[in-house]
């Protein structure tokens, strides 16, 4: 029976037959030895074709395509017009068995195409010393053309191994979420520094607005004391109002105080430094602002569900700690639970004394602060455990609706609500069956979307068709 030998190259497809009929062996070293030169192998095996890759974008497919065990439509047409117009005419159909080294491939190719099919040792032993050889076996090859074909290609698919969808980078946010903690320290230091320094001008602000970025304000709004009297007082407590969101009377007692503050004057090169550095801490307070928005937007998009379960702030904290949402999706929950508290349970480890600690990052959690204390442990546990589903489902689905994390937090308020008034909560198969059902409703929502964008879209397509034979007619014309 003879043998043909499949050959996965960089640059194409080729199918050898074998000549000789003895076998390759890995632990005959004399005959190894001896088939590292060409002249000695190239009595071994006949080039029957060879089906060259025609764009690099082709090359990649199919390197894809041969990575995975899969059977490409290039291969398959190749091995259709090769294996079954040419050799089964010359062989006949039972003559022959076609030698692929990688086995999930040859049954690929086995079931789709019906080939007899063989991997074993004599076969990856053959199709190596052809690897070696292949420059000199494949017609149009130079030296260097396979070395070269294989850098490209490695690196190709290296770029598509690790290609990830941009809009949903987690490194983003793990870098947003330190960026914001730095922000919240150092405006609140600034702040501090603002109300020291008009402190001496306007000493009883501080008490009646301890909030920084709204005191800030108050100090580009006011300014000087002196020049107060210049401006309506009706106008004046009204803007003052809007800074502290709409509280008259607080407008109003700040008002009373600056106009019969005990505070000293300023010089007015004094005021100017205070004005310039209060308004560097105001733009400071602004784009703290803006990037908890965007990282409350960069969570929904990247973590829905665990976004939606513990917020934004703690899950993003969650992702930075793990070092990625894949390495969060991989960790069990009781990971999840003590994360943050690494430095606690280590020394409680090492004393081999007292308790080890019961959460971590997800303290601060909303449900645990509500929980009483005998219950903390309980709902930490309960809430890491849900956090782990949350994260998986955000991890490894393509495009993860927040219905999970919603059902989630109902248990997680269903089970506090256990701890308090001792209501039994509903099963965990219910609600996530519950879960099921409505993102089934978003697939068929999103699919009736996607429907009618494509339809405008070829809407639009097929008239700007039209406006462009319109004007190649009056082209014409003219």
């Amino acid at each position: 029976m003879s043998l043909y030998v499949l050959y996965e190259g960089p640059t194409g497809y080729a199918i050898f037959k074998r000549e000789a009929s003895e076998e390759i062996g890995a632990a005959d070293i004399e005959l190894q030895k001896e088939l590292q030169k060409s002249s000695a192998f190239a009595s071994w095996v006949k080039l029957v074709a060879f089906a060259p890759f025609t764009t690099p974008e082709n090359a990649l497919e199919d390197c894809i395509c041969v990575s995975e065990g899969l059977l490409s439509g290039f291969l398959s047409k190749f091995l259709k017009s090769t294996m079954v117009k040419k050799v089964s005419k010359e062989e006949g159909d039972s003559n022959w068995e076609l030698g692929v080294s990688d086995p999930r491939l040859g049954n690929s190719i086995h079931d789709a195409l019906g080939f007899k099919v063989v991997s074993n040792e004599s076969i990856t032993e053959l199709a190596r010393c052809i690897r070696l050889h292949a420059e000199k076996l494949l017609p149009d090859h130079q030296k260097g053309d396979i070395q070269r074909a294989q850098c490209g290609l490695g690196h190709a698919f290296s770029r598509n191994k690790v290609k990830f969808n941009v809009h949903r980078s987690d490194n983003m946010i793990i870098q947003a979420s330190a960026l914001l903690e730095h922000m919240d320290k150092g405006v609140n230091l600034l702040g501090m520094r603002v109300k020291e320094w008009y402190g001496w001008h306007f000493p009883e602000l501080a008490k009646e607005c301890p909030e920084p970025s709204k005191y800030c304000k108050l100090v580009l709004l006011m300014g000087q004391r002196g020049e107060m009297a210049e401006y309506d007082s009706t106008e004046m407590q009204a803007s003052i109002a809007e800074v502290v969101e709409g509280d008259d009377a607080l407008a109003g007692r700040i008002y009373e105080k600056a106009v019969c503050s005990m505070g000293g004057d300023l010089a007015e090169i004094d005021w100017e430094n205070i004005r310039t550095f209060a308004e560097r801490v105001d733009s400071l307070h602004q784009y703290r602002d803006s990037l908890q928005q965007y990282l409350v937007d960069k969570m929904m998009i990247v973590a829905p569900n665990l976004t939606t379960l513990i917020g934004q702030q703690i899950g993003a904290k969650l992702i930075s700690k793990a070092g990625s949402l894949t390495n969060l999706a991989k960790s069990p929950a009781s990971t999840i639970q003590i994360l943050g508290a690494e430095k606690a349970l280590f020394r409680a480890l090492k004393k081999k004394k007292g308790n080890t600690p019961k959460y971590g990052l997800i303290f601060h959690s909303s449900y645990i602060q509500r929980a009483q204390k005998e219950n903390r442990g309980k709902i930490s546990r309960y809430l890491a455990n849900k956090a782990a589903i949350a994260c998986r489902i955000d991890c490894f689905m393509d495009a993860p609706p927040p219905v999970f994390g919603d059902k989630l937090k109902d248990q997680v308020e269903a089970r506090l609500s256990f701890f308090e008034g001792g209501a039994k909560p509903q099963s965990n198969q219910a609600v996530m069956q519950e879960a099921l059902e409505q993102y089934a409703k978003v697939l068929r929502k999103r699919e009736k979307r996607a429907i009618r964008e494509r339809a405008e879209a070829e809407a639009a397509a097929a008239e700007e068709g039209e406006e462009e034979v319109v004007t190649k007619k009056r082209r014409v014309e003219a």
